[in-house]
């Protein structure tokens, strides 16, 4: 069927989604929802023609849904489809513009990092289920090194990178060059971040407990025929080999799992629960920045969004005037 600018705009429609599931063979679920989001298109321009809207109207609209509450993820979505639409327009020489072209969604805003609680945290790095205490028989070093681990990335706030890069000292030779490493005498940890920037790191007391205990036994799972890589590697795997951020993020997962905490723990959660809870105690945000490694404030400044929804919940529990009638 020819289609013209002189027909009506529900007919432009309805041919244009007869193209998406005859041609393209969409399915009946996604050509519904583009009709959906065309007869919004509709709606919105009212009694003026679709051929006739300009990127104005269109902007125009989309601060309407945007005040309607509608989040920018939906947003985009309509504008993807009304921007196919006119694209099929254009094609079928029925308008000569795209309205749609250029106009964007609002940027959508970033969720918060998720933190544990501080006892939550705590019984995260110190807790063992009762199956982690059989294992704990039967192959020591391994659990020990777990507890080192997550000591350290709760202690230090460090990337899970960073920490699987850590050598048990400075290490500077032909062959090998460290990039981070422990420094157990000072209580601190040097490593080195995005953008191959450089920082040291305290080392809390129960993570330097527990990083003596580990180290006590580390040799235990050295090969003799280690690569150099593994050889100075502050965390070794069973196989004696340099510890993986894919292998720490499945170990804290099961470790957390076995506690029966009511979430998906990784460890970069840990990096979020070490800065909410060091803002929380101190309120200083340049040190938490300097800690965490971050180039610019406003990447540590979210914790101090983090703080105040901690403390919201806090007023909302404790607070009598808050408390519902």
């Amino acid at each position: 069927m020819m289609i013209t600018c002189q027909q009506p705009d529900q007919e432009q429609i309805d041919a244009y989604l007869d193209m998406l599931a005859g041609q393209r063979r969409l399915s009946d679920h996604t050509v519904s929802n583009y009709r959906r989001d065309l007869d919004q298109l509709l709606a919105l321009a009212d009694s003026t023609a679709l051929t006739q809207l300009s990127e104005a109207d269109i902007r125009r609209f989309v601060a309407v849904l945007h005040s309607q509450g509608l989040n920018p993820r939906s947003i985009s979505r309509k504008l993807s489809a009304w921007r196919g639409f006119y694209h099929w327009l254009l094609e079928q020489s029925i308008t000569a513009v795209n309205p749609v072209e250029s106009i964007h969604a609002p940027k959508k805003s970033k969720p918060l990092p998720k933190a544990l609680t501080v006892d939550d945290a705590v019984r995260l790095v110190t807790a063992s289920s009762p199956k982690e205490q059989t294992a704990e028989k039967e192959h020591p070093a391994s659990i020990l090194c777990d507890q080192a681990m997550f000591e350290l990335l709760y202690s230090s706030g460090l990337r899970v990178s960073e920490l699987t890069g850590l050598d048990i000292h400075a290490v500077n030779t032909q062959d090998y060059r460290s990039i981070g490493w422990l420094n157990l005498d000072e209580k601190e940890i040097t490593v080195t971040g995005k953008g191959s920037k450089t920082r040291a790191v305290p080392i809390g007391e129960a993570a330097v407990a527990a990083l003596e205990k580990w180290l006590a036994v580390r040799k235990n799972l050295l090969k003799a025929d280690s690569p150099a890589d593994s050889q100075y590697a502050l965390f070794l795997n069973t196989r004696g080999r340099r510890m993986s951020p894919r292998m720490v993020q499945l170990r804290l997962k099961a470790h957390a799992e076995q506690l029966g905490l009511p979430m998906h723990v990784h460890p970069h959660m840990l990096r979020h629960s070490f800065a909410s809870h060091i803002l929380q105690s101190s309120g200083d945000l340049r040190a938490v920045q300097e800690m965490l490694g971050h180039a610019s404030i406003g990447s540590t400044q979210i914790y101090t969004s983090l703080d105040f929804q901690h403390l919201a919940q806090v007023y909302d529990a404790a607070h009598p005037h808050a408390k519902k009638k």
